[in-house]
């Protein structure tokens, strides 16, 4: 008996085993650090505020190594703003990218001019920062294999520029090869699942047609109609205790601006965070796949559970993972703590 037995749970474990291989590309190590590069259009929407806030949060708890902030947009304050946040988040030396070409889009509600007229910052012009593909190549060089997650909230413009850049002083390899060799998984807040049309492919849409057709290695997204329903920032600008933060500053010039946002703003970019940062369970499940991208865009979706792609569903309740995020993004460093008091 004990010899079936056994004989059962081997056959069974060899037909699971490449399941759970699968699925373990999209879960961060509990044992170590998850390195992060984070690629952020910050401006057009603010939710990439709580995003960065999310990432620094997770930092402090010692979840991830942030080894670089990297703008997908070139308006003129982008690099600064990305400073502020990493300095007021005490990582002022976080290295940050901008691109030489791309899409030049910022805040319509100019919250970025309010934070570079009140929070310290080193970086005071776009010029002062590295080029996103050399910081790219830089960083990712000098990780071990198979290491690094990209998390991207916004265009795919500096990926595809990475993709086709060729050898240079930090490495041989040309871009494609580097991702390769230094990538562990991509998560992006991108696309509509499971077809559609969504803001970060669209605008920016040769890129994002020529990343997602020619992408080889694990890439989970998190479509639009993830965060569309997580509604994030009340509790955040209610709170009295928190003062001096760019992040309730952020949220508060832009809350009272729009009706739409009276209860909170849509969470898209958190979600990414979350995923890349704690991992999917058990705030969502995945479905397996690979995306169909279209030169407008837009996106459709092709099951497959041996696909290398995969999208949220979500499984906890939305209003529950909001409060889960919103608790976290309220985080201060010590210092803006102590001094709040």
């Amino acid at each position: 008996m004990k010899t079936k037995y056994s004989v059962a749970v081997i056959v069974l474990l060899w037909i699971l085993l490449p399941v759970l291989q699968s699925e373990a590309q999209f879960i961060p190590s509990k044992h170590q650090k998850v390195r992060v590069i984070f690629d952020s259009d910050m401006g057009p929407d603010y939710d990439d505020v709580g995003a960065i806030a999310l990432l620094h949060t997770y930092a402090d708890s010692g979840y991830v190594d942030i080894l670089a902030t990297i703008a997908s947009t070139k308006y003129g304050g982008v690099a600064s703003v990305l400073n502020i946040f990493n300095t007021y988040f005490k990582r002022p030396d976080i290295p940050v990218g901008v691109p030489v070409t791309g899409l030049i889009l910022r805040d319509p509600q100019s919250w970025s001019d309010s934070l570079i007229a009140k929070y310290p910052h080193r970086i005071t012009s776009n010029n002062q920062a590295y080029e996103s593909v050399a910081l790219y190549r830089k960083i990712l060089a000098a990780q071990p294999d198979h290491s690094v997650t990209l998390i991207t909230v916004g265009f795919l413009t500096n990926i595809a520029h990475l993709m086709r850049s060729g050898p240079d002083q930090y490495s041989a390899l040309d871009g494609a090869s580097l991702i390769d060799k230094k990538v562990k998984v991509m998560i992006s807040m991108a696309g509509k699942f499971p077809k559609g049309k969504e803001f970060n492919l669209i605008r920016d849409s040769s890129s994002a047609y020529y990343v997602l057709s020619n992408w080889r290695k694990p890439l989970l997204f998190s479509g639009f109609e993830v965060g569309k329903k997580i509604k994030v920032g009340l509790k955040l600008i209610s709170d009295n205790s928190i003062r001096s933060s760019p992040v309730k500053d952020v949220y508060r010039i832009c809350m009272l601006k729009d009706k739409v946002d009276s209860v909170g703003r849509m969470s898209w970019d958190l979600t990414a965070v979350l995923a890349g940062i704690k991992g999917y369970v058990p705030y969502y499940s995945l479905q397996r796949g690979n995306i169909i991208i279209h030169k407008d865009g837009s996106n459709e979706w092709k099951d497959d559970e041996n696909g290398k792609q995969a999208y949220l569903i979500e499984s906890m309740d939305y209003r529950k993972v909001g409060d889960i995020l919103e608790h976290a993004m309220m985080h201060q460093p010590m210092n803006s703590v102590l001094n709040s008091k």
